[in-house]
């Protein structure tokens, strides 16, 4: 019987609430000198796609340390949210040691079900966040509902290779996935419908291209 990446993704150790608070608990002390070394120049870019566009009123889904919210211009206004308590409190930390009065708060909050009105924000951004989260395209339903028309949708995330060496090393991580805290075979289908391929702007971004940067219109 032939599945779709969907059904394998459901039946495969989807990341669920615990999984990803326990991961990040584990992570938190430690994050930002690991995995945040390696994807510090990618979310810098992704930031600064952030401060190319109009519109003041940013949410940062999955804001984790905090490693990004220094690289804002300053005329942005700019809300994170993450479910983990203890990647919050490094990011409070970082925003009162620098002083960072762009930023307005910082929440614990699920990304696929935020307690934000309609079309609260210009812009929406999701770091490694796309990977992470039980259900990838109620996170993209989510963020297209708290942002205003005609805003944009960003997301900078790891997708799984579709052939090659790197595509074999994904697909032997992929049973520790819970471990982790991510999916390192994840599909880009998985969070962008055929229609929203057709819409999507993807960039690769550093180290050696195995982040990508996508944006969407609202």
């Amino acid at each position: 019987m032939n599945h779709s990446f969907d059904d394998r993704h459901d039946r495969t150790a989807a990341l669920d609430a615990a999984a990803i608070r326990e991961a990040y608990r584990r992570w938190a002390g430690w994050y930002d000198s690991s995995f945040g070394s390696i994807s510090a120049v990618a979310q810098r870019r992704a930031v600064g796609e952030v401060n190319r566009l109009p519109g003041r009123d940013v949410l940062e889904v999955g804001v984790g340390t905090g490693l990004a919210l220094p690289h804002y211009a300053a005329e942005k206004r700019i809300v994170g949210i993450d479910l983990s308590v203890d990647m919050l409190k490094q990011a409070r930390r970082r925003v009162a040691a620098k002083g960072l009065h762009t930023v307005q708060n910082l929440m614990e909050m699920d990304a696929e079900a935020t307690e934000f009105p309609d079309a609260s924000f210009d812009i929406a951004v999701a770091m490694f966040v796309a990977s992470v989260v039980p259900n990838p395209r109620k996170l993209l339903a989510e963020m297209r509902r708290v942002v205003r028309p005609g805003g944009k949708i960003m997301f900078l995330n790891h997708f799984a290779a579709g052939r090659g060496p790197r595509w074999w090393v994904e697909r032997a991580m992929a049973p520790a996935s819970r471990a982790l805290g991510w999916h390192p075979d994840f599909a880009i289908g998985a969070l962008f419908a055929p229609e929203d391929l057709a819409t999507v702007t993807l960039r690769s971004m550093p180290p050696l291209g195995i982040f990508t940067l996508a944006c969407l219109p609202n």
